[in-house]
């Protein structure tokens, strides 16, 4: 497990809601997977495939309030290659991905939903 879990400066809601990634590139590829976790800051996603550490992605994040998706840039910033038995080369890959340039309206947004998943403190 990723040794930064206790350093986040958010904390992380058991949330699960479709996300999809587009990373740039000559031929840009576009990924949907539903995400593990989601905070503030940033989320974690299990992928079929590894992305490139301190990558740069499109981020499209569906919450389930019943409003447009949340749309941002993202950054890779771990990585955690796991043993998979659902998938068809056994591997997996747990992605944690940071918010950048998340509009204020949209920050409110995770906030709500995160609060609500997290319950009463």
């Amino acid at each position: 497990m990723w040794d930064g879990i206790n350093r986040r400066r958010f904390p992380r809601a058991n949330y699960k809601c479709v996300i999809s990634l587009k990373s740039g590139g000559d031929v840009p590829k576009i990924l949907t997977a539903q995400t593990q976790n989601l905070g503030m800051g940033g989320l974690c996603v299990m992928l079929k495939e590894g992305l490139d550490l301190f990558k740069n992605v499109g981020v499209e994040l569906l919450l389930d309030d019943g409003k447009s998706p949340i749309r941002c840039d993202g950054s890779i910033v771990w990585v955690v290659k796991k043993n998979s038995p659902k998938t068809r080369d056994g591997v997996s890959y747990d992605i944690g991905i940071e918010f950048l340039d998340i509009k204020d309206v949209d920050k409110k947004r995770l906030g709500v939903a995160v609060d609500k998943a997290l319950g009463p403190s």
